[in-house]
């Protein structure tokens, strides 16, 4: 008897669960998340009334890959430019939240009479929101094009920045017993210094690679090598320290930037619902009955002050970014749980052994009751919301809105934020840049060539010019690159930025030198002679060679056309976003082939009239068609571009991307090919397929006859019929058996 390994048996009755119980909650509309988390909990170890998973330490390993692919789709559709949009909302509610939520729950540990590192770890574990579970909700209650969305979506990224800082200073805390502040310091400029590196040769590379092989990437060649990518980025994210879902995550932001962006997303659906159902099913076999009745009280209070908390922290921390009322208290009940980021902080905490055994089981506990609260959170936020903005005074409110509008006015730019744009920011990524390539070099290929050459000094001389060589086009715009200033900048502005040259140079060429000396440095353990002469060479070469300014040059403008292929769009968003009333936003929204307004005119589609919105863009394939006209008309697979408000959004979604009713799905499912064998009792043989009645019986036509062996495609209707004729007919299968003929499918 052939056995089969316990991890099929258990994938296969994981997902037979998910399935029956999925099926039951989309029945009962309830959100499908939730039905993983029961189905977990049905095949779990603490449910003994049904077969149970008996490999979970496989089961968990794909949930990890679970993590992975949900990242990595977060990414595709949540690259770093978006982020851009609402940087400045997403940091300070993020940061506001956080640290709230870090305080609150040391202060209910203290309460509760836990250790001081106890308290500690349960603050960072209820820090942190689950990006997983608010992605698929919004995913069930199809609001991804909602405004508060975005800020949702920044403040998640934010916070899994930060969470990588939190992991280091908890590590910090818990192996020296204080807090390091260097410590702290170093690892968020490590983190900074590898997404910038990780950006800049996603962004330099991957196009240019895409581009080139394009005729060879169909779509199963392309799904292989995007995967390939996301997993080639989380092992070295890995390696270099950071979690294996902020590299999935980069890959996908990248990803997004070039122009497969949309297609590696649509490719790579699939493979992200899979592992992602095996994710929450894992989540929901962590619920121990016995830890939720003997520790009930202390989970419910964990879970209130978790909701409560975030609301709170979330909506006070939006208001505060400038953004309105409502869009604050959405995001603060999107917030409202925690997740699998509180599972990697209690599990440091346990590795370590520094918190009680109780603490991770009450985590899993409190991030299964918050994942069940979360949807109906997100779905009613918006009643509350209303309920809320009745019960403000009109003073408060007022003072709010004025507070939103000063945030949300553009101030003129200082002299500071000039610098920056012009110079800093350039300056910044140019001496990343050189320091990459002065580690890679020192770091990786040096050690790889040390036994190889005799001479020791040698090669790190050699290594070092080399080093100088490579890095030279990016010293030369640190020196003497000349950067165009933004025409729109105002003249007095520019006259400032003129009187400042003198200073601006004498920065430029510190930073410069210092870095070249961070080069000689890294290859020659004492700066004899010998390194003050490559040094002098590597300036030499910086100023008057003829190479350095058009190699930079060409880097700079191919750089800078791949990050510009989905600018256009993004252009045209941001454009539209600056035209929209106070509480319009933008929304993309793809026309269903079952839609009402497919195969319409803008003006037979009557959207604006009942629903008042407005149709920004129509993206066709790689047409863009900007403000169409009432003429225009839509068909299937059209990207919508709409402006509205949220609710006329919401309304005007299920009409764009309307799905096939129940009765034309039955219909479609009962209609297919059969093919049946005439006998000489039948009533219609010896007739043409005209007189015979066949078509008129079951609601079809015949499509093919083979005769003797003679096939006849597509019949002429004065073609007669046999006995022993194999007659293959598409309509209504169960009309078409019910002819009583003998029938093979």
């Amino acid at each position: 008897m052939t056995h089969l390994p316990d991890l099929i048996q258990d994938l296969g009755l994981i997902l037979m669960a998910a399935a029956v119980i999925t099926i039951l909650f989309k029945k009962l509309k309830q959100p499908v998340v939730l039905g993983y988390l029961i189905a977990g909990f049905l095949v779990g170890p603490h449910f003994t009334f049904l077969p149970t998973v008996k490999d979970q330490a496989s089961i968990s390993i794909w949930a990890e890959i679970g993590v992975i692919f949900m990242l990595f789709g977060l990414g595709l559709e949540f690259s770093f430019k978006k982020l851009k949009k609402v940087g400045k909302s997403a940091s300070i509610t993020a940061s506001f939240e956080i640290w709230f939520m870090l305080a609150a729950g040391y202060f209910v540990g203290q309460l509760l009479g836990w250790s001081k590192m106890d308290s500690l770890f349960l603050g960072g574990i209820l820090s942190i929101s689950s990006t997983t579970i608010i992605v698929r909700a919004f995913e069930e209650l199809k609001m991804k094009g909602l405004s508060f969305v975005s800020l949702v979506f920044g403040v998640l990224i934010v916070e899994d920045l930060i969470a990588i800082l939190l992991l280091v200073l908890l590590t910090s805390v818990a192996v020296t017993q204080s807090l390091s502040g260097a410590e702290f310091i170093f690892s968020a400029l490590r983190l900074l210094f590898f997404l910038i590196i990780w950006f800049l040769l996603g962004i330099y590379l991957l196009p240019i690679l895409l581009n080139k092989y394009r005729d060879l990437l169909s779509d199963e060649t392309m799904l292989i090598v995007s995967i390939g990518l996301c997993l080639m980025m989380v092992i070295i994210a890995t390696q270099v320290g950071f979690s294996p879902a902020l590299g999935a995550f980069v890959m996908g932001s990248i990803l997004a930037e070039t122009p497969k962006g949309r297609r590696i997303e649509h490719l790579i659906l699939p493979v992200k619902d899979l592992f992602s159902a095996i994710f929450f099913v894992s989540v929901g076999m962590l619920i121990n009955p016995k830890i939720l009745f003997d520790q009930f009280g202390i989970i419910i209070l964990i879970t209130a002050v978790t909701i409560v908390g975030k609301f709170i922290s979330t909506l006070t921390g939006a208001l505060l970014s400038g953004r309105n009322l409502k869009n604050s208290v959405q995001a603060g009940m999107s917030l409202a749980q925690i997740g699998e980021f509180s599972f990697i902080i209690a599990t440091l905490g346990m590795t370590l052994k520094v918190t009680s055994d109780f603490l991770y089981p009450i985590a899993v506990a409190v991030s299964a009751l918050t994942t069940f609260t979360t949807p109906y959170l997100i779905k009613y936020s918006d009643h509350f919301y209303l309920w809320l903005d009745q019960k403000i005074p009109i003073t408060v409110k007022s003072s709010l809105l004025r507070y939103e509008i000063a945030m949300s006015t553009t101030t003129e730019v200082n002299v500071l934020s000039l610098l920056w744009r012009e110079y800093g920011f350039k300056v910044v990524l140019n001496s990343t840049v050189v320091i990459a390539v002065t580690l890679a070099v020192s770091q990786l290929v040096l050690p790889q060539l040390s036994g190889a050459v005799a001479s020791r000094n040698l090669l790190e001389i050699t290594a070092c010019f080399v080093t100088l060589l490579l890095s030279a086009p990016f010293l030369w715009a640190i020196f003497v690159g000349t950067w165009s200033t933004n025409p729109q900048y105002k003249e007095e502005m520019l006259h400032q930025l003129q009187r400042l040259q003198i200073g601006i140079f004498i920065a430029r060429f510190i930073i410069g030198s210092m870095l070249i000396g961070f080069i000689v440095s890294q290859f020659i353990s004492i700066l004899a002679i010998s390194g003050f002469f490559v040094a002098f060479i590597g300036i030499g070469a910086i100023f008057f060679s003829r190479l350095s300014a058009p190699v930079y040059k060409k880097i700079e403008d191919r750089f800078i056309a791949n990050i510009n292929q989905s600018d256009s769009l993004m252009l045209a968003n941001s454009t539209a976003k600056e035209l929209a009333p106070w509480d319009a936003t933008l929304a993309e929204f793809t026309v269903s082939s079952y839609s009402s307004i497919a195969a319409k005119t803008l003006q037979q589609s009557g959207l604006k009239e009942k629903f008042g919105i407005t149709i920004a863009i129509i993206e066709r394939g790689g047409r863009r068609i900007l403000s169409p006209t009432r003429d225009e008309v839509l068909l299937p697979l059209d990207k919508l571009f709409l402006i509205g408000i949220d609710e006329s959004l919401v309304k005007a979604r299920e009409v764009i991307e309307a799905k096939a009713s129940e009765e034309i799905q039955a219909l479609s499912d009962s209609y297919g090919l059969i093919s049946l064998t005439l006998l000489s009792t039948d009533s219609f043989v010896n007739k043409t397929i005209r007189e015979c009645g066949i078509r008129e019986a079951v609601r079809g036509l015949i499509v093919g006859i083979e005769r003797d062996g003679e096939r006849f495609l597509s019949p002429d209707s004065s073609m007669k019929l046999y006995p022993k004729d194999l007659v293959w007919i598409v309509g209504d299968k169960a009309l078409i058996k019910s002819l009583r003929l003998t029938s093979s499918v």
